[in-house]
């Protein structure tokens, strides 16, 4: 059943409190389109300070493939609770079980595709147990720790964090210019007056702790190669946040299938829609969950 929300699905979805084993936490859940013949379920993964709404415009599209999409408010991500203060249940571990428990509540297996942040807490998850995911796609997700020049500017927001008010820090982030991950007035699912109270819904801890996991993030590819699944690196022709010559890289290491989205940032799901759903429907389509995890169309890629 649809609830209430300040943020209204699209056209077709619904949005309401997925019940897990970790409690509870908001999605939007927009089901396969009629007459067409089902071919898996995808769980969406927001990025720093973003929601299951930066998703809004691949639920139609992905609909009419055949995949049934569920976007999450992660722990203390806009309409998902969470502590407001205590930053130890935002641990990289801690939110990675949530995803294992979403997807359980899905029923496996699911296609896992991360955003930036959501990228690395979902490899997380991945590497804690696979057997629930069909494949995993990291969406402008790198590596390790993001840019030396955003590093500075999440310094800047954590500093923010720590001294003011949510609502002080949104007029601070739009005068100075926010940090790409963050987005500005003029991106996201909606208009300012949404983007506003999309931020003040945050829990600052969740802000702080994940913040701060950006600053710190290890190199774990070698330990995600090991993992026998499907991988796709799916980015866009630009981005601030992980240069894309370094997210090819970690395609090459992993075998990955490889998508740049033309015209496209940081946030190709925003950027260029239409494009995106297809070349993500494309590789669920070949994604096999048997374990094998060639690339769809042709063999593994290495870097030697």
């Amino acid at each position: 059943m649809t609830v209430p929300t300040a943020f209204p699905p699209p056209p077709g979805a619904r949005a309401y409190p997925l019940r897990t084993a970790r409690g509870e936490f908001a999605v939007v859940d927009s089901p396969v389109a009629d007459g067409v013949v089902p071919r898996g379920v995808a769980l969406l993964l927001p990025g720093f300070t973003g929601s299951k709404e930066d998703f809004h415009l691949l639920h139609e599209p992905l609909a009419a493939r055949g995949y049934r999409t569920v976007a999450v408010d992660g722990r203390g991500q806009n309409e998902s609770d969470g502590p407001a203060l205590d930053e130890a249940p935002y641990a990289q571990e801690e939110l990675a079980r949530d995803i294992l428990a979403q997807a359980a509540a899905l029923g496996a297996p699911v296609h896992l595709a991360g955003h930036s942040l959501g990228g690395q807490i979902a490899r997380a998850a991945v590497l804690l147990d696979h057997s629930p995911f069909a494949s995993f796609t990291l969406v402008a997700s790198g590596p390790a720790q993001i840019s030396v020049a955003q590093r500075q500017r999440v310094r800047l927001l954590h500093d923010a964090l720590a001294l003011m008010t949510m609502p002080e820090v949104w007029e601070a982030i739009l005068a100075m210019g926010p940090p790409e991950e963050v987005g500005g007035p003029a991106r996201g699912f909606g208009e300012p007056a949404s983007l506003r109270q999309r931020w003040v819904n945050h829990k600052p801890a969740q802000l702080l702790a994940t913040g701060g996991q950006l600053l710190v993030e290890p190199d774990r590819v070698a330990e995600l190669a090991a993992v026998p699944l499907p991988f796709h690196v799916l980015s866009g022709a630009r981005d601030d946040t992980w240069p894309v010559p370094v997210l090819d890289d970690m395609a090459m290491d992993l075998g990955a299938h490889r998508t740049v989205v033309t015209g496209a940032e940081h946030s190709p799901n925003l950027d260029q829609p239409l494009p995106t759903a297809h070349a993500l429907a494309d590789f669920w389509d070949k994604a096999r969950p048997d374990g094998d995890r060639g690339l769809p169309g042709g063999s593994r890629r290495r870097r030697g």
